[in-house]
């Protein structure tokens, strides 16, 4: 037969082959772990009414196997941000009411941005390049600021929790963001808040027995005041004004 009628494997467009198939297999990892959670009720236990009730047996546990308790913590920590679960705020809390706010901060902001890291290479590796081929308009816009300036595009909106962390993750790798950059900018970007809760947790306990002695649960509106909130919108203006500056004279030079 001719070689021009000959189809090799490599001949095959991507979309064809096998392994444009096995790129999605993280998605699917992912989506497939946040559904076996809210199956088995994982979301049950990531809950301050479970802190509350099982507060003494958590430090207890933390007391006698403390090198151990940090690993099981920032393994769970881990897993839940890679799954997308909707608890990083509530087991932050966690982390510094188990190990004070300067072990648990430190844990939470490895743990964190190690399990932001996989959900962006799982989303970029799946969807990156077929959607950044696809944008236009305001959505291509934002995306050439992500590459011109990724840096400080995502350390202002870490500062700022204005969306969900777990959007984040994934619209970044959309974006077209180097791995350093997004490890890097999630980290700092996320200490400030991440310490701020941790700190909370510490004192968690006192609020935890207050709502237990009026018959109510304790919500995250108890420990959050007006003034952390502000503090991390300030700190988000600040972070995002090298940036401003930098598009603006470039814009008039």
């Amino acid at each position: 037969m001719p070689d021009k009628f000959k189809t090799t494997r490599h001949d095959l467009p991507s979309d064809q082959s096998g392994s444009s198939i096995w790129r999605f297999g993280p998605v699917a990892l992912v989506v497939l772990g946040l559904i076996l959670g809210y199956a088995f009720g994982v979301q049950n236990y990531l809950s301050l009414d479970f802190l509350a009730q099982r507060r003494e047996d958590l430090r207890s546990f933390v007391d006698e196997r403390y090198a151990l308790s940090m690993v099981v913590f920032l393994a769970v920590y881990v897993l839940a941000v890679a799954f997308s679960f909707p608890a990083a705020t509530i087991l932050t809390i966690f982390g510094g009411f188990l190990f004070g706010w300067i072990i648990g901060g430190a844990l939470v902001a490895v743990g964190a941005t190690a399990g932001a890291a996989l959900v962006f290479l799982a989303t970029r590796s799946a969807f990156g390049g077929f959607l950044r081929e696809r944008v236009d308009g305001i959505a291509k816009r934002l995306a050439e600021g992500f590459r011109q300036n990724a840096f400080g595009y995502l350390l202002a909106i870490r500062l700022a929790p204005v969306f969900p962390f777990f959007v984040v993750n994934i619209a970044a790798a959309l974006f077209d963001i180097s791995l350093g950059r997004f490890v890097a900018a999630t980290f700092l970007g996320i200490l400030p808040g991440t310490f701020a809760y941790a700190y909370l947790g510490q004192g968690v306990d006192s609020v935890l027995a207050a709502a237990q002695s009026v018959g109510r649960e304790a919500t995250i509106s108890d420990l959050v005041t007006r003034d952390i909130t502000l503090a991390f919108l300030a700190l988000a203006v600040v972070a995002v004004v090298p940036t401003i500056v930098s598009q603006w004279r470039r814009r008039t030079g």
